[in-house]
């Protein structure tokens, strides 16, 4: 993503302030992830630089073994997919400015040919992908293992740590967390209203609400009704905010030793709570700091349904993102599989 893009995300994101909803977090004796300083201490606290050697481009996907794969698989008990992705945005909305744009270029008798192309970005707050580990996300010029603004200015992209990192796919087990479930949390429709904080805490209750267990290698999902409020409300302003992930569930990421995170919005809740010096709080922790590579804008409504049916919030997790050298995320189409 152009620098500027970056900036108008970070704009987005703060626009609104400090959240009303994000305001009380009892840290139950853990470190308090609430002002800038805390925020500069949890970046070094947290850091995974060197973990797995200055040249590592996976980071935290480092801890998806062989193993944990194989386990993952045995969770297609019932072996039924589902995407987690949304539609691809072709008209432009209030939470929509960059879109794709499909051409048809020819019909003939013989067949038919069409063209793709993104205005601006597929990063922001609107379609389904994946941020790269390295580079898309930066703190005070650096991103994750120290990779630098010069760096990729002279390599013309992303050197390492780029999406191509993840070509041969993510494969592992999937969590979902449906804050929906949470206890004064949720609307009478379904969803969480913009601007509600997801806190560690909160991982640790849906756990024993979900009857589910965080593991090293493991993909958290937030669910927060997003795209259910969307359908029934229409599109909102991105300056009114996101329900999302309170930056201290940086700490609970690190703990459990997760590999990725995702939500149904951009992740980071908006406002974040933070002061406008600290932009992307959880994007600058997860990507920069862990090296935890971050799904944003996902679909979970089907997915959610399934488990809500099963009672089972734990299945087989795939996706894989487009192979595209020195490239700072892509556009996919992850699978939950029952």
């Amino acid at each position: 993503m152009r620098a500027s893009s970056v900036g108008a995300l970070i704009g987005i994101v703060l626009a609104a302030g400090v959240s009303v909803h994000s305001a009380q977090n009892p840290s139950g004796g853990r470190p308090a992830l609430a002002t800038e300083a805390d925020f500069r201490r949890a970046m070094k606290e947290l850091s995974n630089w060197g973990r797995w050697g200055d040249d590592d481009e996976l980071g935290a996907a480092n801890l998806i073994t062989s193993a944990k794969r194989k386990q993952a698989l045995a969770l297609a008990k019932d072996g039924l997919p589902i995407s987690m992705a949304h539609d691809v945005a072709q008209e432009k909305a209030a939470d929509a400015a960059n879109i794709l744009e499909r051409m048809v270029v020819n019909v003939s008798a013989t067949g038919a040919t069409d063209r793709y192309q993104y205005t601006g970005t597929y990063h922001g707050v609107i379609h389904s992908h994946l941020d790269a580990v390295d580079c898309h996300i930066m703190s005070e010029g650096k991103g994750y293992n120290g990779r630098s603004m010069e760096d990729i200015k002279a390599a013309g992209g992303c050197p390492k740590g780029n999406i191509n990192a993840l070509k041969d796919g993510v494969v592992t087990r999937g969590v979902l967390f449906d804050a929906t479930r949470l206890p004064g949390k949720a609307t009478s429709q379904g969803w969480l209203e913009p601007g509600t904080a997801i806190h560690r805490e909160d991982l640790e209750a849906l756990e024993k609400i979900e009857h589910v267990k965080v593991s090293p290698g493991d993909v958290i999902l937030l669910y927060t009704g997003r795209w259910k409020r969307r359908a029934a409300l229409g599109p909102w302003p991105n300056a009114n905010g996101f329900a999302g992930y309170h930056a201290d569930v940086a700490y609970f990421i690190k703990e459990r030793g997760v590999s990725f995170i995702g939500t149904d919005g951009p992740n980071d809740v908006s406002p974040t709570g933070f002061p406008q010096t600290v932009g992307l709080p959880l994007h600058q922790l997860a990507l920069v700091a862990m090296g935890v590579s971050i799904f944003d804008n996902l679909d979970f409504e089907r997915a959610a349904e399934q488990a809500k049916r099963l009672n089972r919030y734990e299945f087989l997790f795939m996706a894989a993102p487009l192979r595209i050298d020195k490239g700072m995320g892509s556009p996919l189409n992850p699978l939950a599989i029952f």
